[in-house]
């Protein structure tokens, strides 16, 4: 056993110093129920124009496949800037496709409010065409009616 540790000890090393890559794991998942627990223990609401979870609704705010750090980010920026949120839009069908998209788990839109605006605002580097970027590295779009939120991290 020792020497089969070893072993792949060696190749692991090997294979960084000419050049390959390690694959990276895919981010952790939450289904929907999961992350509503999460959600409504942090004291964060959230609402659908449809009245429905159903990911393949775009009617719907579904949190089925949501990264668990989206999670845990959305939790932080409640947390931190003592605000009020309510999410509008989660991993369900009729957002812009793409790696970092609402669909992958990567997103979430939340309701207007001049708290948390004037937070972000205030506390995130403005980097033009509204949106303001975060120290952790997020991104915050201020659209038309409520603020896109990408997390690549939790920002924790």
């Amino acid at each position: 056993m020792f020497v089969r540790t070893i072993a792949a000890l060696i190749a692991m090393f090997a294979a960084l110093i000419i050049g390959a890559s390690v694959a990276s794991a895919a981010p952790a998942k939450y289904t929907h129920a999961q992350a509503t627990a999460q959600l409504r223990a942090a004291g964060i609401t959230w609402s659908s124009s449809g009245g429905c979870s159903d990911r393949n609704r775009s009617n719907c705010t579904s949190f089925e496949q949501i990264n668990q750090t989206t999670i845990a980010g959305i939790k932080t920026f409640k947390s931190a800037s003592g605000c009020a949120v309510n999410i509008s839009g989660g991993t369900e069908t009729g957002h812009a496709s793409g790696t970092y998209s609402h669909w992958n788990g990567y997103k979430v839109d939340i309701s207007l409010s001049s708290c948390v605006t004037n937070y972000i605002k205030s506390k995130f580097a403005s980097i033009g065409g509204n949106k303001w970027k975060s120290n952790a590295g997020n991104i915050y779009y201020l659209e038309s009616n409520h603020w896109d939120i990408t997390y690549f991290n939790c920002g924790c």
